[in-house]
């Protein structure tokens, strides 16, 4: 399984329920909730997604080298080979 990140909001609803659907297929993956980050880590990493995502919107999943924006059950399944 490639690797999986997201990027996330910790008050966004959207970004929860992404993660959770990656709990319930029993994905391993790593998180940063960028908002609950502070002073320089919270600027790069708005950078890091900017890289991927140049809206910085939340959720920002990416699965190996496929970027979604958003939480689309459909589009993180075919990412993931599900």
């Amino acid at each position: 399984m490639p690797p999986v990140k997201i990027y996330t909001l910790s008050t966004c609803s959207h970004c929860r329920n992404a993660k959770q659907f990656l709990d319930e297929c029993g994905v391993n993956y790593e998180y940063v909730d960028v908002d609950l980050l502070a002073g320089g880590e919270r600027t790069t990493t708005i950078q890091e997604v900017k890289e991927y995502n140049p809206a910085c919107s939340f959720p920002t999943i990416c699965i190996g080298n496929k970027v979604i924006v958003g939480f689309n059950k459909e589009e993180i399944k075919a990412a993931l080979c599900l």
